[in-house]
C-alpha cells in the first residue's frame, strides 16, 4: 500500500541527493529552498511528484507494453516516423486515467499550499526528468511547463500532460542521440507557487560569460512578462554584464548594459483555458531596462551564492513579481558548455581574407566562420528542404527544432539574444550562429550562397557569396613566453573576452578613440551641445541612443566607461594601459554630429590632435567627459 509520501515530496524535504527520485530540476529546487533561503535568496515553495508516481501511472494504465512497441517502431536512422511515433505515445498518456491514490496525493499537496498561502493561489507545473540537468547534458526545454493553474482539477490535468511530454518528438530524439534508455527515464512534476512575472519581468543568468566562457562574469538577461520569450528567442532581451571581483569587493560591478528591443510581452490570456498570449510592449517600456542597477546587483549576488554552493558554473532562471515587486529564483542547473571545455585546449583563430557585401548582422556566436547555401524555413515541418551543411535561416527556434539543428552549417535567426534557444543549442553543438538579425529571413533567399562570420567579436555578419578565410591553430599551452611582455593593442570592447584567452600579459595600449568609435559612435560635443546639431538624421540617431539619458552627455560617459570596464575586466588582474582619444579632425568629424565641432584641415595628421586638443577651448569639455568616464 503506497502512502502520500511515496508519490509527492515537499521542496523542504528535497535536495541534490534526490535526483533519481524527482529529477534534476526539482532536486535543485529543493536544494535551494532548504539551504539558500537563509542567504536571502527567494525560492517559491512547492512540492514534486516522485519517479515512483510516474511509474505507478504507467502500471495503473498498463502502458509499458504499448510504449515499448511504439518505441520499437521508431526509425532510429533517419527518424522519418518520429512525429507519428511521438504523437501515438502522447495519446496513450493523455487518454489514461490518473490513479486514485496519486490523484489524492497531488490534491493533498495542493491543499497544503492553499492552507499555507490562502485561497486564490496559482501554481506552475514544471516537468523534471530523472536523467535531467546532469552536468554532461542540459535537456533544456525537452519537456513541458504549464502555468497559472488555479484549480485542483486543472493541476491533475497538467500533471498528466507533463507525463506525456516526456515523449515529445524532441525529447525522444534527444534521448536517442545521447544513448538514454527511454524506459529508464521517469518524470517528476514540480508544483511551484506562481510568481506573477506576467505583470513584472523574468529572464536567465549565467555565472560565466555565455559566449566566451570567461569565468569572472555574471551575465543577466531579462524581458518583460513571462520568460518563454527569452528562451524561445522571440524578443531581444536586455543584457547586463557583472564583474565578480567588483561584486565581491562591494564596488559597483555592472561593467556593461545593453538595451534590448523587448517588443513583445508574454502574459496570461483573459480566459485561463486560452493559456498565454504575446502582446505588443508599449514603446515606453521597450525603451526602459527591465531591472534597476540595484536589482541586477541583487540577482548577481544570489547567482554568486548559488554558484559557490553548487561548486560549478550555473544556468539560472529568475522572475520579478509585478504585484509584490519581489525577485525570485525559479530554477538552477549546471552550465553545460564552457564548464566542460579544457582550458588548455588548442585555439583556432579565423580571419576573413576578402571583403564581401554585408547582407545583415546580429549577435554572433561561435568565434568561427562558415559558408553554405541558405534555406529559409518557417517551421520544423519543412525540415526535408534542409541538406547537411545548409545555412538555416528562420524567425526564431524552439526545442521543436532540435532534431534538425545538428545537420546545419550555421543558424541565423531574426529574433533572440545570447540566451535564446538558438544561441544555447548553437553553443552546445559548436555551431556558428547569428541571432537577433531583425531581417535575415526577408533579405536572404533559398539556395543563396553566403559566408557567416562570427570571427570579429560579438557581432556576427552574413556576407553574399563564398569568401576566402584562413584558420590558424595554436596550442596555447606550448607557447614559449618571451622576455619582453607580450601586450595587446585593443580598442573594441566586443572582442575583449575572446582576446583575453590569448596568452598576452595584458593590454599595452587601449585606444579610447577606438572605444568611442565602436561603442559610443557620437561626438562628445554633439551630445553636450545637441542644439547645434542641425542634421535631422544625426539628431534622430542621437535621440535614439540617449533614450535613457535625460542629459545626453551622460550617455557618452556611461558608454565609454562601460567600454573601458569591459576591456579591463576581461584582462583582470593583468595590466591595461589606457590612452585618451587621439582621433584626427577628419575622424572626429565622421562621428555622429562631429562635423559641427571639427575644423577642416588639409593635413589632419599634423594638425589639431593629441594632447593639444585636451586643453584647447574647442575640445576640453569633451576631454573632461573622457576623464569622467575613466
Amino acid at each position: 500500500m503506497h502512502t502520500t509520501t511515496d508519490y509527492i515530496k515537499p521542496f523542504k524535504k528535497l535536495g541534490l541527493r534526490d535526483l533519481a527520485l524527482v529529477g534534476g530540476k526539482n532536486a535543485s529546487l529543493g536544494e535551494m529552498y532548504q539551504n539558500l533561503r537563509s542567504s536571502g535568496i527567494n525560492v517559491p515553495d512547492g512540492f514534486a511528484t516522485t519517479a515512483q508516481a510516474y511509474r505507478e501511472f504507467l502500471n495503473y494504465n498498463q502502458l509499458k507494453t504499448p510504449l515499448r512497441e511504439y518505441l520499437l517502431q521508431l526509425d532510429t536512422d533517419k527518424f522519418s516516423n518520429l512525429s507519428q511515433v511521438g504523437s501515438s505515445i502522447r495519446a496513450l498518456f493523455l487518454q489514461a486515467e490518473m490513479p486514485p491514490a496519486l490523484e489524492e496525493a497531488i490534491g493533498h499537496g495542493y491543499k497544503q499550499l492553499t492552507d499555507q498561502y490562502g485561497a486564490g493561489l496559482t501554481v506552475a507545473a514544471r516537468s523534471s526528468a530523472t536523467a535531467e540537468d546532469l552536468p554532461e547534458a542540459s535537456f533544456a526545454g525537452q519537456q513541458e511547463t504549464f502555468l497559472n493553474i488555479s484549480l485542483e482539477s486543472e493541476l491533475i490535468a497538467a500533471c498528466r500532460k507533463c507525463f506525456a511530454s516526456l515523449f515529445t518528438d524532441r525529447a525522444i530524439k534527444y534521448r536517442q542521440d545521447l544513448g538514454f534508455d527511454h524506459m529508464m527515464v521517469a518524470l517528476s512534476v514540480g508544483v511551484q507557487l506562481m510568481v506573477r512575472a506576467d505583470t513584472g519581468c523574468s529572464g536567465v543568468i549565467f555565472t560565466l560569460d555565455p559566449e566566451s566562457g570567461h569565468e569572472e562574469i555574471i551575465h543577466v538577461a531579462g524581458v518583460w512578462g513571462i520568460g518563454e520569450n527569452i528562451v524561445q528567442g522571440t524578443v531581444n532581451p536586455d543584457e547586463f554584464y557583472v564583474f565578480k571581483p567588483s561584486l565581491e569587493q562591494g564596488k559597483y560591478p555592472i561593467i556593461q548594459r545593453k538595451l534590448g528591443s523587448k517588443n513583445k510581452t508574454m502574459q496570461y490570456a483573459p480566459a485561463p483555458e486560452q493559456g498565454l498570449v504575446n502582446v505588443d510592449t508599449p514603446l515606453k517600456k521597450q525603451q526602459q531596462f527591465v531591472l534597476t542597477d540595484d536589482e541586477v546587483v541583487t540577482l548577481a549576488q544570489w547567482a554568486g551564492i548559488i554558484e559557490k554552493h553548487y561548486g560549478r558554473p550555473m544556468d539560472i532562471e529568475w522572475a520579478k513579481d509585478g504585484l509584490s515587486q519581489e525577485l525570485f529564483i525559479l530554477q538552477a542547473r549546471p552550465e553545460t558548455v564552457y564548464s566542460q571545455k579544457d582550458p588548455s585546449a588548442q585555439l583556432v583563430a579565423y580571419k576573413l581574407l576578402e571583403k564581401g557585401q554585408e547582407l545583415c548582422r546580429g549577435s554572433g556566436l561561435g568565434n568561427r566562420i562558415a559558408k553554405g547555401q541558405v534555406k529559409v524555413l518557417h517551421s520544423p515541418r519543412e525540415a526535408s528542404k534542409l541538406q547537411q551543411g545548409d545555412i538555416l535561416v528562420t524567425t526564431i527556434t524552439n526545442p521543436d527544432w532540435d532534431p534538425i539543428l545538428r545537420k546545419v552549417g550555421a543558424i541565423i535567426t531574426d529574433q533572440g539574444g545570447r540566451t535564446s534557444h538558438a544561441a544555447i543549442v548553437a553553443r552546445e553543438l559548436g555551431t556558428v550562429a547569428v541571432v537577433g538579425t531583425g531581417n535575415a529571413s526577408q533579405v536572404l533567399n533559398d539556395n543563396q550562397q553566403v559566408t557567416v562570420s562570427c570571427a570579429q567579436g560579438s557581432t556576427g555578419m552574413i556576407y553574399d557569396g563564398y569568401l576566402q578565410w584562413e584558420e590558424q591553430t595554436v596550442d596555447i599551452g606550448s607557447l614559449p613566453q618571451p622576455r619582453t611582455k607580450p601586450l595587446l593593442i585593443l580598442g573594441d570592447p566586443q572582442q575583449a573576452f575572446r582576446l583575453a584567452a590569448f596568452p598576452a600579459q595584458g593590454v599595452g595600449l587601449m585606444r579610447l578613440e577606438f572605444v568611442i568609435n565602436n561603442s559610443v559612435r557620437v561626438h562628445p560635443l554633439a551630445l553636450k551641445y545637441f542644439e547645434q546639431v542641425e542634421d535631422a538624421e544625426a539628431r534622430t540617431i542621437i535621440e535614439d541612443l540617449c533614450v535613457n539619458h535625460p542629459r545626453k552627455e551622460e550617455y557618452f560617459v556611461q558608454k565609454l566607461a562601460e567600454g573601458i570596464a569591459t576591456i579591463a575586466a576581461a584582462f583582470y588582474p593583468r595590466e591595461v594601459i589606457v590612452r585618451t582619444s587621439d582621433f584626427k579632425t577628419n575622424e572626429y568629424a565622421n562621428l555622429v554630429g562631429g562635423r559641427y565641432f571639427e575644423p577642416h584641415e588639409s593635413n589632419p595628421m599634423l594638425g589639431f590632435r593629441g594632447a593639444s586638443r585636451y586643453y584647447h577651448p574647442r575640445y576640453r569639455e569633451g576631454f573632461a567627459m573622457e576623464c569622467q568616464a575613466l
